[in-house]
């Protein structure tokens, strides 16, 4: 099956207001940052992302966040993103922190048909005892707060209950894609990009090298087409835009 598609904007146009999202990335590194365009061009809002970080400002899924189309953010890291910060202590943006080892493997987990699991990250903290803000009034009073989870002790230990993800899209980047959707990234770029892959209902890729079925080493896949439903090929010159998040240099000796 060709799940190859003419472009990005054809690839996201069905995304409609109020959907969830999976965004693969770290940083800016790996991030699907020309189905990001598209989204900002198709006018799409009161979009729901799960991704390690929310980019930076004014690139990546910070472009959404200043254009005001995103509602809600699962997250582990937030960090680098003034625009952000401001947003969410303002009440005008929720956000559900969690360490960053439960929100991969609550992705993983609902990429596998895992409605739950148990993890050590939390226990004792308000993780697992509730009362993180996730939403703020514009006084800075909470206005939503996290639930309580259920724990259980195993092995004397305290364990918590997570539940998986499941977005209603994924949107990913990867170096190699065939024509049936199977995925090879390069490097680093292989961090949560597989996870939203997998969590996704509908997985739109962009590849920035695309090839014909029978020419990727199956043993080098790391996302099978079984999850990928559009593949959009980049251009050269999309695939060569890579920005960096901090540039430190030194003189050379």
């Amino acid at each position: 099956m060709d799940k190859v598609v003419a472009s990005a904007g054809e690839a996201v146009a069905d995304i409609p207001d109020g959907a969830t999202l999976a965004v693969g990335g770290f940083g800016l590194c790996g991030i699907p940052s020309v189905l990001i365009e598209a989204l900002l061009e198709s006018g799409v809002g009161d979009l729901e992302a799960i991704s390690n970080n929310c980019g930076v400002d004014e690139w990546g899924l910070g472009r959404l966040l200043f254009a005001r189309r995103l509602r809600r953010m699962v997250s582990s890291y937030v960090g680098e993103n003034k625009e952000f910060a401001r947003q969410f202590l303002s009440g005008e943006l929720e956000v559900e922190l969690n360490p960053q080892g439960t929100l991969a493997e609550r992705m993983r987990a609902g990429g596998s048909g895992i409605a739950a699991f148990f993890t050590a990250a939390g226990g004792g903290t308000q993780v697992a005892e509730g009362g993180l803000p996730w939403r703020y009034h514009a006084d800075g009073s909470i206005a939503l707060a996290s639930p309580p989870k259920e724990t259980r002790e195993f092995n004397g230990r305290e364990f918590v209950l997570e539940t998986a993800l499941v977005a209603d899209f994924g949107l990913v980047r990867a170096w190699k894609g065939d024509r049936h959707g199977n995925l090879v990234y390069r490097d680093s770029a292989r961090n949560f990009n597989p996870l939203a892959a997998m969590c996704g209902r509908v997985t739109i890729a962009e590849v920035e090298e695309l090839v014909e079925p029978g020419e990727l080493d199956p043993n080098n896949v790391h996302t099978p087409g079984v999850f990928v439903q559009r593949v959009v090929a980049l251009t050269p010159e999309q695939a060569a835009d890579k920005r960096i998040e901090k540039v430190t240099t030194r003189e050379r000796a």
